[in-house]
């Protein structure tokens, strides 16, 4: 008798496991939450066929919360005596295995296109870089069908990475001919009526914002966008009716303030939502829904002073460099004269292959520190700074704040300054496509507060006259009104922030654009990389309204370690699906990030910490060549 046979009849605790599901309560008592792509904290449950290359294959659903892995319930409830590598070689990756390791991930937010069935799928998954064969996925949809009987209607089968997808571009017919519903990743996340891209709690006035007009939303309003704004301050919470990337500026600064964020479906006309407008409410994201109750100007007031720095914040900065200094001979030690910015594009340009990093200077904090000085715009900010009447009028200090970019603009450099920005300009080729100008702070891209879209950059075209005309504006943004608002939420000194620039060639004429995270961000036992990437100048990090990009992890989960690319959205700006990157493309990005992460590792000294990544903006050009625009740390 086989094992299979022996065990054929035995039911399991649930403390352990089952082997039917008869309702949604049972399977949330055996699933365990989890972050997968696409989806914060789905209920996940794991599930083991034995014997499927016999005539009784046996289901098993694990008790998820109590076993993580497949083979630790095997061996520990099953009495599998098998050692670990000997399950695993009749278990993943042949076509005449023994078992089949599996899993069901509940997806309650999924709408079908069309209607004509009922909200919510639940989504057959194997690991992603194993070939399982049509015969077996078939078998597995029948089997869990049959014993998640109350689920049957919603089930169906998910290729969950390339390697999959290659098979089930071969079985499609075959799986359809056994009955097994299919679904593909871009019909699975493009339906859902709901994404908590972070979640929290947050007070303020629940107010439609329309981004390009209006007074900013600030630090006590939960704004609702129908289109997104490239730029926002400090706010309460967001909810948008247009789709989010996870890496766009908006949600980087959700992360990083602990704003609640989340997409909600014609988020204006939502029952919950439009008759709640104009009110101050409590707002919660949960990776399952959003919560509004009304709610009053001293719960607003407590909550602020709850969540607010105690401490003012004095941000150093060096003004003993007093010329402008070409990047190579620029490291990140140099952080304090030109900005975090500038230093780690400098420290890129020693760990990656030439052309990948753009050649440049970096001016330094000391000409903007020289520039408000001699023109009178210390005394100008501090008279905003002091003004209690615009602390309380967020229309009269955003006027304000306009007022004293429009004077720097204008103002004249002194004499030296003028000259060796002028020396700079004569530097770039005459005529040339334009030159970069970026800001680069001494309050932005550092580890716990990467101020993300905070400052403004600026492209000088040939026609622009003077180089010093853009360094200006790009000086004047440290005045903005988000920029000014962040600080001030998190007391931090303004007069003490320093704006450094950044100055290399544009590049016109984008391929594709992107940001990338270097690490697995939903299981990280897996080394890997989270990537967002666009088609052309459409920005990942500023979305053009209705314009998703693609959303990708590559995680070496191969059998010998190999990288595996699972898409968990794809653009829709490319046609018939097509990804933006090519193979070639996005193994050359890969090997890049992975330079990224091991070189700094080391430049911030988190050898040993696990948790440590960078946030990496980087393009591909018309010539189809990479380049990697900056790195900073990323804020979680």
């Amino acid at each position: 008798m086989t094992t299979t046979d022996l065990l054929a009849a035995r039911e399991l605790p649930l403390s352990h496991g089952a082997r039917s599901v008869p309702d949604r309560a049972t399977f949330e008592t055996l699933a365990r939450r989890d972050d997968v792509p696409g989806q914060l904290a789905a209920e996940e449950c794991k599930l083991l066929i034995l014997g499927v290359d016999s005539p009784r294959p046996q289901l098993y659903f694990l008790n998820t919360k109590q076993f993580a892995f497949h083979y630790d319930f095997a061996a520990r409830v099953l009495g599998v005596r098998s050692p670990l590598a000997q399950f695993n070689a009749v278990t993943y990756f042949r076509d005449d295995r023994s078992n089949l390791a599996g899993t069901i991930i509940a997806h309650d937010r999924f709408e079908p296109v069309g209607g004509g069935r009922e909200q919510g799928l639940y989504a057959l998954e194997f690991w992603p870089t194993d070939p399982v064969p049509a015969r077996l996925v078939a078998l597995a949809f029948e089997l869990v069908g049959a014993a998640m009987a109350f689920a049957a209607a919603k089930l169906a089968y998910h290729p969950a990475g390339d390697t999959q997808e290659a098979l089930f571009a071969k079985d499609a017919a075959e799986l359809q001919r056994h009955g097994v519903r299919s679904i593909s990743t871009k019909e699975l996340y493009a339906n859902v009526s709901y994404v908590a891209l972070n979640a929290g709690a947050g007070f303020g006035v629940l107010s439609s914002v329309d981004p390009t007009s209006g007074r900013p939303p600030t630090i006590r309003d939960v704004p609702v966008f129908t289109t997104l704004p490239n730029d926002l301050g400090h706010v309460a919470g967001v909810i948008s009716a247009t789709p989010q990337t996870p890496l766009s500026h908006i949600n980087l600064k959700a992360k990083q303030n602990d704003t609640p964020n989340a997409y909600v479906r014609d988020a204006l006309t939502h029952e919950r939502i439009a008759p709640l407008l104009g009110q101050v409410v409590r707002y919660e994201v949960t990776p399952e829904d959003f919560t509004l109750a009304p709610a009053t100007a001293q719960e607003v007031a407590a909550w602020l002073e709850q969540i607010r720095p105690r401490q003012p914040q004095t941000p150093p900065r060096d003004l003993s460099a007093t010329q402008i200094v070409d990047l190579d001979d620029v490291r990140h030690a140099d952080v304090l004269r030109v900005g975090a910015k500038a230093a780690n594009v400098a420290e890129l340009r020693t760990m990656l292959p030439a052309g990948v990093v753009p050649d440049g200077y970096a001016i330094p904090f000391s000409f903007y520190d020289r520039f408000m000085s001699e023109c009178g715009f210390y005394d100008a900010a501090r008279a905003i700074v002091e003004d209690a009447g615009l602390a309380a009028d967020p229309q009269r200090r955003d006027e304000a704040l306009a007022q004293l970019r429009k004077k720097m603009k204008k103002a004249e450099l002194a004499g030296g300054l003028e000259q060796q920005i002028a020396d700079l300009h004569a530097r770039f080729p005459a005529g040339a496509t334009g030159i970069r100008c970026r800001s680069s702070t001494n309050n932005e891209d550092l580890e716990g507060f990467n101020g993300a879209g905070l400052y403004d950059s600026y492209t000088h075209r040939p026609d622009e006259g003077a180089l010093s005309k853009t360094v200006k504006q790009v000086w004047a943004s440290l005045w903005n009104f988000r920029a000014y608002d962040e600080r001030e939420f998190h007391r931090i000194d303004h007069l003490s922030a320093a704006m450094g620039v950044l100055v290399h060639p544009n590049f016109d004429d984008e391929a594709a654009n992107g940001v990338a995270v270097t690490k697995n961000p939903y299981d990280p036992n897996w080394p890997g990389f989270y990537v967002n990437v666009q088609v052309g100048e459409s920005l990942v990090t500023n979305p053009d309204p209705n314009a998703t990009p693609d959303e990708l992890l590559v995680s070496a989960i191969g059998p010998r370690g190999e990288y595996e690319t699972q898409y968990i959205r794809r653009s829709t700006l490319t046609q018939d699906g097509r990804p933006v990157l090519s193979a070639q493309q996005l193994a050359v990005l890969t090997a890049a990030l992975e330079t990224i992460q091991e070189r700094f590792k080391v430049v911030y000294d988190k050898q040993d910490d696990e948790g440590f990544a960078m946030d990496v903006e980087f393009k591909f050009g018309a010539d189809g060549g990479l380049v990697v625009k900056q790195a900073r740390p990323w804020v979680e």
